[in-house]
């Protein structure tokens, strides 16, 4: 589960195995292994990954399914234009799926 997390949210920024590796201070290697699953990252480089990608460790652990967006700085209005967008979409989305 953490090896698809890992490549799901990187694949969601557009970003590169070169490009995160590099915002992480690791390898290109290291995040190919890491999305392969030949190893796992440590406990720091987990908590590195999840603060990195906005995401809690237990979503990149499989254990929650919840995304949450960080809405911090922003004011109450304009979160709540945020807000009125996902309920937006996630109508859009259901009245799609049928």
């Amino acid at each position: 589960m953490l090896n698809e997390r890992i490549k799901e949210l990187r694949n969601s920024l557009n970003l590169t195995q070169v490009e995160l590796a590099n915002d992480l201070n690791v390898t290109k290697q290291c995040v190919s292994n890491w999305e392969n699953n030949n190893i796992q990252p440590s406990v720091d480089m987990l908590v590195k990954i999840a603060l990195y990608f906005g995401v809690s460790a237990d979503y990149l652990l499989g254990l929650d399914q919840k995304r949450l967006l960080d809405v911090s700085g922003l004011t109450d209005m304009q979160i709540s234009h945020i807000s009125q967008l996902v309920k937006d979409i996630s109508v859009l989305m259901k009245g799609s799926n049928t």
